[in-house]
């Protein structure tokens, strides 16, 4: 009864706090004002039932028990499946000729919402590299991005210069920028490495607002054009499509290089210093070097996803590269979890396409997206997918040395023999 009364209690209390805004409206031509009671009723009950469950969840939680959990024999059936390699292949071959086939199956609006869904999953596995793999806090990403997109729009309007000459380019350059930045931030973590690059991309922004001779202030850069395809005509659908095969091209090819990356002694040495950086260095990790590559990687996707941004949408300007954009961006590294490529995928999808699917709930989309968040953080702070770990199995790391010590003891053995049969000449010339 006291998990009840106090839920009762929230309930009354939510049912006042939001009077004024759910339960009153003022009729101005009749002079009069109508009260929406049924309303209050519907939010307060509502209230009252997430009320109990946010308590239950809590003192499961409190208790060390899951919130959720499925049968036994459905999960062992499911991982004994997943792990098939075969059903993993013929999952990722049906996932890539759906996105081969959809803007040929699917609206322009559709096609265009997924360039959007596409550029954010490319911008969130370059940041990923410097937050989730490195752990350096960093809200300032949206400048390498605007970096990216300003050295399209200005190098061809300046010298007439494409959108394949510039696609190298704008990355090179924004990492050129990431290096600028990575020195002076060396030796800052935590709350101090946020504010700083915080300020980095609040600098960008007002030198793109203020810098009118160059960058055109707030009018922006127009009239960029679209990438080309062999000299041939497109209009804006058949453009549109190109643009969509170019993004999705630029997320695989993102997707196999961090890959490649985590698993490397770059991406080894990322992980080592998020985890412990004075560890990291007593080991003989170049934590200077580490982190300034951390910075360069990070933002040359940054700047190759601001190429493509500005060819998509022929026109830019400081608006378009705000704080809510690194915050956005920052969002889906931590909901899809730091340091997992999958998971950051799936945030960046949903946190981009939920807004758009979800436009019958326009007044209230920031609302649930800060409740999901906030739940989030509570409940699974490790994110939708925690970062995977490298497991290594001792038993056959063992006998793999076992066998190289043999062999090695094979060839000292025989190496006296051969060496009196040949003669040391035959050997040594």
């Amino acid at each position: 009864m006291d998990k009840v009364g106090k839920a009762l209690l929230v309930a009354i209390w939510f049912m006042v706090l939001t009077l004024p805004v759910m339960g009153i409206k003022l009729n101005l031509l009749e002079n009069r004002i109508l009260w929406r009671f049924d309303r209050l009723l519907w939010l307060g009950l509502g209230t009252f039932f997430l009320a109990l469950l946010w308590d239950w969840a809590f003192s499961r939680k409190a208790r060390g028990l899951p919130i959720m959990r499925l049968p036994l024999a459905l999960k062992d059936n499911f991982l004994v499946f997943w792990s098939n390699a075969t059903v993993r292949r013929g999952s990722a071959g049906i996932l890539a000729l759906g996105l081969l086939a959809m803007p040929l199956l699917c609206s322009f609006y559709q096609t265009n919402i997924m360039i959007s869904a596409m550029l954010y999953i490319m911008l969130a596995l370059g940041l990923n590299i410097v937050v989730g793999l490195a752990g350096q806090l960093v809200l300032g990403y949206v400048a390498f991005y605007a970096i990216g997109a300003y050295c399209y729009g200005l190098l061809n309007q300046a010298f007439g210069l494409g959108f394949w000459t510039c696609l190298p380019v704008g990355g090179i350059v924004a990492a050129l920028f990431g290096l600028g930045l990575g020195f002076p931030v060396l030796r800052l973590r935590g709350d101090y490495l946020a504010i700083v690059t915080l300020g980095f991309g609040e600098i960008v922004r007002l030198a793109l607002l203020n810098w009118t001779s160059l960058t055109g202030g707030p009018r922006g850069v127009s009239d960029i054009p679209k990438p080309g395809l062999f000299g041939i005509e497109l209009n804006i659908n058949e453009a549109t499509i190109y643009i969509y095969y170019l993004a999705l091209l630029a997320v695989a090819i993102t997707v196999v290089v961090i890959s490649r990356l985590k698993n490397s002694r770059v991406g080894l040495a990322l992980q080592a210093l998020r985890e412990d950086e004075i560890a990291c260095e007593a080991m003989g990790v170049n934590t200077t070097r580490v982190k300034l590559e951390a910075f360069a990687l990070s933002s040359l996707w940054a700047g190759f996803a601001g190429v493509i941004f500005a060819a998509r949408t022929t026109f830019i300007n400081p608006s378009s590269f705000t704080f809510m954009e690194s915050a956005m961006i920052l969002s889906m590294v931590v909901l899809g979890g730091m340091g997992s490529i999958t998971g950051v995928i799936i945030a960046a999808i949903i946190l981009i396409l939920a807004p758009e699917y979800l436009r019958a709930f326009s007044e209230y989309r920031m609302l649930i997206f800060g409740a999901i968040m906030v739940i989030m953080m509570i409940f699974r702070p490790q994110g939708l997918m925690s970062g995977e770990k490298r497991h290594y199995n001792i038993t056959a790391l063992k006998e793999a040395g076992e066998k190289c010590a043999a062999s090695q003891l094979l060839w000292w053995k025989i190496f006296p023999a051969v060496l009196a049969a040949c003669g040391p000449s035959m050997i040594f010339p």
